[in-house]
């Protein structure tokens, strides 16, 4: 068999012809090459005949230098004249499709590997996306043009080129490898009929992925929220409970629903992009992004729910710009009610947000019918985007996850759990942040400001300000199911049903929350600015000469290579000297030159700021940090007291930080960083101890300045337990220590000029007495009052002694007890 010479001109006519208007790419080709055998023939396969669509396919087959699928493929001594073939006929011009039988190219192929078993064939299915979308039926334009979920005639299909030919896209599949399904030895027509459900599963799961699952529009997904079974018994209940008719508490619940429900729009979510990529390209140098390929590989066959950090209020905008561009469907996104604003609350409802109140409490009604939205989203397969975090971190630290959402989907999940669900953690890292301005004044202790997103437009006049490039890292996907049957093996069999609400709900979602925070931290992206933060932070005078601090800057990065923080963590390009040239071209560094060489250091604008770029980062450092502070006031160590006070303070730096590794991990991990101490001269193994460099030295200066990077958050540690002791047994409650602590901590910022508002942020102590409340060293009483374990002391003033300086530890004492008159001073 051969492809006619008039074959061929007429497809080549037609391809040229297509290009002068047509502009094409392909969205996951990197994937593809990793998964492509390229020793074996290649066949392709289209859902259905179109010559546009090969024509697409053979151009981007072409430019990324893959085996074209319109040449001759010879398997054996079958010789097929072309590499590909359709696994439905074609539609009428109306779109109406006959019922033919399977296509003779796969069956040939079958045919020959099953008579030959050294042979070996790879389909991959391709789609075609000439302006992707999800559908919505109150857009009459996208309805009749965009790609649906609806068969596509010849004429709607010629209108589609000639309205969307300029955004075509194309998506290709996992190869799929013939030879492993003829050797199951099923039969022929059994096979056959395996590979065609095969790939039918792949270009269904490869559609919803990129145009979204098959959903109704937004008018009918409201009225059906009310007539669920959840939702009806809520409005019987609002009707009783508030003397109103049925009527009424209907009409409440649609107001509800049109309240809450996003508006998905394609020509909203193209004009976002076309903006969007102006804006990047205006504000910022760029945009890196690492590990989306798992991201799109998860994504087929998973309801996937986006957990990214939360740090301006352009994440909502970055994530789905970025998921868009590379051919995923953008996300729902939950944002608060308070951007529900004219103009700009109708936009961000087209772009998929939909809205939230602040608070459900006192509300049943809203409540249900905002669990019942959630629900039809997740089982109906839409992707879903919240921040765990609740609100923006104004310290650049992780906060603690607030677990209403999650609960949410977890409740929905038992509810239903016919389409998986999967977590996909996304680390933002900003080299500036557009809200730097704001966060400056309330880190300076200014009063919050209520969030707005105008909040955005007010720096976008300041054009000439550097914002450097943004970091986006997808992190370890956490699969629901895999995380229920560890935390609850029996959760498919308990009878869960109606209120979906079991007694271990609050504390799973807890644990789910701390293990996303955990993730999103795996995957963080350290970048040129935290790492010149992290090191001038750690001086007493926030400056080092230049040589000082490349030196200072090279050892951080030669120790993160030496033991990564996680496989998703990224670092950046270059050395210490290419870092510091960097960073000072963004005006944040502020330098004097004399005869001696160049100073680098931080002036009073920047050094409070900078502290939220080193809050990005301090997890990574905390580990080889509080390994350093050991040797601060003891020159020698044994690996088993390192060992021991590590896993003593570790629980609790753990938990503010979020760091990843279990206690059970713990050992390993540190012998990594005194292997790497030890490589890069901070510190010298003898047998089974390690000393550290004579303090005149200069290893012994890297080691102490490393050291401070995790200071503050141990004098934090220190300063609420030695409190919490000079209080004495059953006399203070939980909320008094918190705000004793706060008090006492802005003391010591002052008298020892600690540079950090988050040194005295009350939620970090709140949240360190809550970790020794389950952790059992402290007790609470009948009447809320706090207990400690009596060797409490002796323990703390044994890590203390080994960490911290004794002048710090001492002023903290006389405070305390300043701070208490009636307790002796012997206390």
């Amino acid at each position: 068999m051969t492809r006619s010479p008039l074959h061929r001109l007429v497809f080549g006519t037609l391809r040229r012809l297509l290009y002068l208007w047509v502009r094409s790419e392909t969205i996951n080709q990197s994937s593809l090459s990793l998964k492509l055998d390229r020793g074996t023939p290649v066949f392709y396969v289209l859902q259905s005949p179109s010559m546009t669509d090969l024509a697409v396919v053979d151009t981007e087959c072409t430019k990324a230098g893959l085996p074209r699928p319109v040449l001759p493929v010879s398997l054996g001594l079958l010789d097929e004249p072309n590499a590909f073939f359709y696994l439905t006929p074609a539609p009428g011009w109306f779109g109406r499709q006959d019922k033919r039988g399977i296509s003779p190219t796969l069956d040939r192929l079958v045919s020959a590997l099953s008579s030959d078993a050294l042979l070996s064939a790879q389909i991959i299915p391709v789609s075609v996306f000439w302006g992707q979308s999800p559908d919505r039926e109150t857009s009459p334009w996208k309805l009749l043009f965009a790609d649906s979920w609806a068969v596509t005639g010849r004429i709607k299909r010629l209108f589609s080129i000639l309205i969307l030919g300029r955004k075509t896209r194309v998506q290709f599949a996992a190869p799929i490898q013939l030879r492993d399904l003829v050797a199951q030895n099923k039969g022929h027509e059994r096979t056959l009929r395996m590979v065609q459900r095969i790939l039918r599963v792949h270009f269904r799961n490869q559609k919803a992925a990129v145009i979204g699952p098959d959903v109704s529009h937004r008018r009918h997904l409201v009225k059906g929220l009310v007539h669920s079974a959840q939702v009806r018994q809520a409005i019987s209940d609002a009707a009783s409970h508030d003397n109103i008719s049925l009527e009424k508490a209907e009409a409440q619940a649609l107001r509800y629903g049109n309240e809450i429900a996003s508006d998905y729009t394609y020509t909203v979510i193209r004009f976002l992009e076309l903006v969007l990529s102006w804006f990047w390209n205006k504000i910022y140098d760029g945009i890196k992004v690492n590990h989306i390929e798992g991201v799109q590989d998860v994504a087929q066959g998973h309801e996937v729910i986006y957990v990214p950090c939360h740090r301006s209020h352009i994440d909502y905008l970055l994530l789905s710009y970025l998921l868009f561009r590379n051919g995923l469907t953008p996300p729902h996104i939950a944002a608060g009610i308070n951007l529900n604003m004219p103009v700009v609350g109708s936009l961000l409802r087209r772009g998929g947000a939909f809205f939230m109140r602040r608070t459900f409490k006192g509300n049943p009604l809203y409540t249900a019918v905002f669990n019942e939205y959630l629900h039809t989203l997740f089982t109906k397969g839409f992707p879903v985007e919240y921040f765990v975090e609740g609100g923006r971190s104004r310290t650049g630290r992780m906060l603690q996850p607030k677990t209403g959402m999650l609960a949410i989907t977890v409740r929905s999940y038992l509810r239903n759990n016919r389409m998986p669900v999967v977590f996909v953690p996304v680390y933002i890292g900003y080299e500036r942040v557009l809200e730097g301005r704001t966060y400056l004044g309330e880190l300076r202790g200014a009063s919050k400001k209520k969030e707005s997103i105008f909040d955005i437009f007010k720096v976008i006049g300041a054009l000439k300000q550097r914002f450097g490039q943004v970091w986006v890292n997808f992190g370890e996907p956490i699969k629901l199911a895999e995380f229920l049957d560890a935390e609850q093996p029996d959760w498919r069999q308990q009878n869960l049903a109606p209120a979906y609400r079991p007694e271990w709900l609050n504390a799973t979602t807890n644990r789910l929350g701390q293990r996303v925070a955990q993730h999103l931290n795996e995957a963080a992206a350290v970048n040129p600015v935290n790492l010149v933060a992290l090191a001038l932070l750690s001086t007493s005078k926030l400056a080092l000469d230049e040589r000082s601090l490349v030196r200072v800057l090279d050892l951080y990065l030669a120790l993160l290579r030496e033991v990564p923080y996680s496989p998703h963590a990224t670092l950046p390009e270059g050395d210490g000297a290419a870092l510091i040239e960097y960073v000072a071209r963004m005006d944040l560094l502020a330098q004097q030159d004399d005869r001696l060489g160049k100073i680098v250091y931080l002036d009073e604008k920047n050094a409070v700021l900078m502290t939220y770029y080193r809050n990005n980062v301090l997890h990574i450092f905390a580990i080889p940090a509080l390994l350093a502070s050991f040797f601060q006031s003891s020159a020698r160590n044994s690996r088993e007291q390192i060992l021991r006070y590590t896993r003593a303070l570790y629980p609790y730096l753990q938990s503010e930080l979020f760091i990843r590794w279990s206690l059970d991990e713990l050992d390993a991990v540190i012998d990594q960083w005194l292997a790497a101490f030890v490589s890069q001269g901070l510190l010298k193994q003898e047998n089974d101890a390690y000393t550290r460099p004579a303090p005149s030295s200069r290893q012994f200066v890297l080691l102490t300045l490393l050291s401070r990077t995790v200071a503050q958050t141990l004098q934090r540690f220190y300063m609420a337990t030695a409190l919490l002791i000079n209080a004495g047994q059953n006399t203070i409650s939980a909320e008094e220590l918190e705000d004793l602590c706060t008090v006492m901590a802005q003391r010591l910022s002052i008298l020892h000029g600690l540079n950090a508002p988050e040194f005295f942020d009350k939620s970090l102590f709140r949240h360190f007495i809550q970790t020794l409340l389950d952790q059992g060293v402290l007790r609470r009483d009948q009447a809320g009052k706090l207990s400690h374990h009596p060797a409490l002391d002796s323990l703390v003033e044994g890590a203390a002694k080994r960490v911290l300086p004794a002048e710090f530890r001492l002023s903290i004492r006389q405070v305390t007890m300043d701070g208490n008159q009636d307790q002796p001073a012997e206390q």
